[in-house]
């Protein structure tokens, strides 16, 4: 059974298996550094569908199908799914995994997303509560800019603190110990909010979340950065990932060789024009999904601290003038079972 060290950290003695997992992507994303390692590519961003909307539904069936048939898993394997998108109601989720008849626990914790569902499914494998579960989540930039921003038409101007909401889905099927990557331990952060109410400034307002799940980690667990191969933040891009390493070398805790960000090894920055770097719920998971995890199988790593990044905030909330919440989940991925 898990075992709950310090305050916040809670160690999986049974160490988990993230036994399968698959992306799905569109042009973009397969024109960055990253391209050659996703599983599905579709220059269509509507991936054959009608709307934004369901592009993404599809992006994220075709990600959890191609999941499914790499570890040779049928729908009927899986006791749970945890999933969850950016849209209202996450309807790229329900949309897209109506089919699957599996039962379905939908999730809304914005860029976080990824985090989120994985240290669910664990949970529920941990405890021995089920013996499969899915965890799963996507984006699309053009379905968030019509729900967030403004219609793809009007063309408007991007600050440079801006990010590219990554058009990309990941799947992962997690099961009872059988190979790498095992995950060893989680820590589920708390709301952090300081004055950021810039939504062009994502990685501002969930900076301080980051460091402080991190923080809070290391404290439990007395570890530090260098235990660590390699600590991979979410989507702070640019911006958010100075100051996230400028919050932790604060703490006394130096990152600059062991910190990556999802959002900056999506895209290329200098070729692409993403600004600050990725967002979203999609870009994280295709990181992890489609490099980290094959590289953990590997052996290339051996641990890795996962934490995906999330700002709670709505279109109703900016409009009334509220600052924007942010949140960080951990997991501790390793080449090696407890």
């Amino acid at each position: 059974m898990p075992t709950r060290i310090g305050s916040y950290t809670t160690i999986m003695d049974k160490s988990p298996s993230l036994v399968s997992y698959a992306t799905a992507v569109s042009k973009k994303e397969a024109e960055g550094p990253l391209g050659k390692y996703f599983d599905i590519i579709n220059n269509d961003a509507l991936f054959g569908q009608k709307s934004w909307e369901l592009g993404e539904a599809e992006m994220q069936r075709l990600a959890v199908q191609k999941a499914l048939d790499k570890g040779g898993f049928t729908p009927a394997d899986l006791q749970y799914v945890f999933a969850g998108d950016l849209l209202n109601q996450i309807i790229a989720s329900h949309y897209g995994l109506r089919e699957l008849g599996v039962p379905f626990i939908g999730l809304y914790g914005a860029c976080s997303t990824m985090s989120e569902s994985l240290i669910l499914a664990a949970m529920m494998v941990e405890g021995d509560f089920a013996g499969n579960t899915l965890a799963v989540t996507s984006s699309h930039f053009c379905s968030a800019e019509r729900q967030f921003r403004f219609p793809l038409e009007y063309g408007g101007q991007r600050p440079p603190t801006a990010q590219w909401t990554a058009t990309a889905a990941g799947a992962v099927v997690v099961g009872k110990a059988s190979a790498p990557p095992y995950v060893r331990a989680v820590s589920v952060g708390s709301i952090d909010q300081k004055d950021v109410r810039d939504v062009n400034n994502m990685g501002a307002a969930m900076a301080p979340a980051a460091a402080t799940t991190l923080r809070r980690y290391f404290e439990d667990t007395l570890t530090g950065p260098g235990d660590y191969d390699l600590i991979l933040t979410g989507d702070l891009g640019h911006v958010g990932a100075e100051l996230f390493r400028e919050l932790m070398k604060r703490d006394g805790y130096e990152l600059t060789k062991a910190h990556g960000d999802c959002g900056l090894l999506l895209y290329d920055r200098e070729t692409q024009d993403v600004d600050a770097g990725g967002s979203g719920c999609g870009c994280s998971a295709a990181v992890l999904c489609g490099f980290v995890l094959p590289a953990m199988r590997k052996g290339k790593l051996n641990d890795v601290l996962f934490m995906a990044t999330g700002a709670l905030m709505s279109t109703v909330s900016v409009q009334q003038g509220q600052n924007i919440p942010g949140v960080a989940h951990l997991l501790h991925l390793s080449h090696r079972p407890a």
